[in-house]
């Protein structure tokens, strides 16, 4: 999960890394008042979970809390690559004498954390990492070990800081990893991590991914979750616990296992070329294990997607039981029916393996009158792209 600055400077803080304070603001008046309380200098910067705020327009310097206000009113609901402003970042204007760069992050293909650090930070730095390769030190950090006071000397002087900044810069790159480990980051950064004119080290702005994996261990990074631009499908998916995703498309698919799932996706897409360019409309995996219970969760998520023309369920029975499945699907259609939505949506549905012939059975003495069997994969992505190209 991608944080908001003004998130990771909240980890920042929580961890002792040195900052400028400033408010969230959602509101042009909020944000006056908060450059009144300031009471100085301040910029306003857009909250988004991508680079490039500052050649955008979304980074602009307020001289007072009306200038504050404008600034506020010209950025919030700005587009910036795809990301729409809701919030800006209200803080205190800060001198700069140099910008730097520092970052730690899981480097998956070497199976190891590398820490990058730079002396040309700012808003060039990936011109800089392109052009310059040299300028951007690059050293692993050993998962045991940790960032030390050694090893943060040793990224000190790779990147060839000033040398009288070294008890700071040393201090923060210490700080930082802490942020890494203890809150279970898989990215740390701080770009520009800046020199002001009168010698102190701060950080300017932050970038923290969380690993997803570890939220069980963090009850509260929850809060950090952006409810207001999750999909409420997804967000209703993991109040069921369900691997869901939602897609740009017309067919919804449900199946057991993530390899499988992707295939039918692959599948489906390709079968809806011959109609129009059909396309799946989601990713869910109800997993190996999945009851009855997780499939009428996963069906009843699917058909009330409003794109959704067509539901596809694609389950090759192993610890997953055929009839399990075909349980879900009777009980799926038997709870929406209580509650006053009868499905009116095709399903179509292939099922193999463990008890195969059993969820057959459950689902033909069934009867309803939307669900419809086909036995091979690639026939069923072929029918369910028609069904749902018919509804559009």
């Amino acid at each position: 999960m991608d944080l908001y600055e003004y998130q990771a400077k909240h980890l920042f803080d929580m961890h002792g890394v040195p900052l400028v304070p400033g408010e969230v603001c959602t509101t042009p008046d909020a944000a006056k008042v908060a450059a009144n309380k300031i009471g100085t200098t301040v910029v306003v910067k857009a909250q988004v979970k991508t680079g490039g705020r500052g050649k955008a327009g979304g980074v602009k310097l307020a001289v007072d809390p009306d200038e504050a206000y404008k600034k506020a009113s010209a950025i919030l609901g700005m587009d910036i690559k795809g990301h729409t402003v809701r919030k800006v970042l209200v803080t205190e204007a800060c001198d700069i004498a140099e910008e730097y760069y520092v970052s730690f992050l899981l480097d998956r293909a070497e199976r190891s954390f590398l820490a990058m650090a730079s002396v040309e930070g700012g808003m060039d730095i990936e011109e800089v990492a392109a052009t310059k390769p040299e300028a951007l030190a690059k050293v692993r950090v050993d998962a045991l070990e940790g960032v030390t006071e050694a090893k943060a000397v040793e990224i000190f002087e790779a990147a060839r800081f000033p040398a009288d900044l070294k008890d700071q810069v040393v201090a923060v790159l210490q700080q930082l990893w802490r942020v890494m480990v203890e809150e279970d980051a898989t990215l740390v950064e701080v770009n520009p991590l800046v020199k002001t004119p009168d010698g102190r080290v701060i950080a300017l702005d932050g970038k923290v991914t969380l690993d997803d994996n570890a939220h069980y261990r963090h009850a509260s990074h929850a809060d950090l979750v952006d409810q207001s631009t999750t999909d409420p499908l997804e967000l209703r998916a993991q109040e069921f616990d369900l691997n869901y995703v939602k897609l740009s498309g017309e067919v919804g698919v449900i199946g057991n296992g993530a390899g499988l799932v992707m295939s039918t996706l692959d599948v489906v897409a390709y079968a809806g070329e011959e109609f129009g360019g059909v396309r799946p409309a989601n990713f869910l995996d109800i997993g190996g294990g999945a009851s009855a219970q997780v499939m009428a969760n996963g069906l009843d998520i699917v058909l009330n997607d409003p794109e959704v023309k067509a539901v596809l369920v694609n389950v090759f029975g192993g610890i997953t039981a055929c009839d399990a499945v075909a349980d879900g699907i009777v009980q799926a259609m038997e709870m929406l029916a209580a509650r006053g939505e009868h499905v009116t949506k095709p399903i179509v549905c292939r099922i193999d393996g463990n008890n195969a012939a059993e969820g057959r059975r459950i689902l033909d003495e069934a009867e309803h009158d939307v669900i419809e069997l086909v036995e091979t994969m690639d026939d069923a992505a072929r029918r369910i792209a028609e069904l749902a190209a018919a509804a559009k």
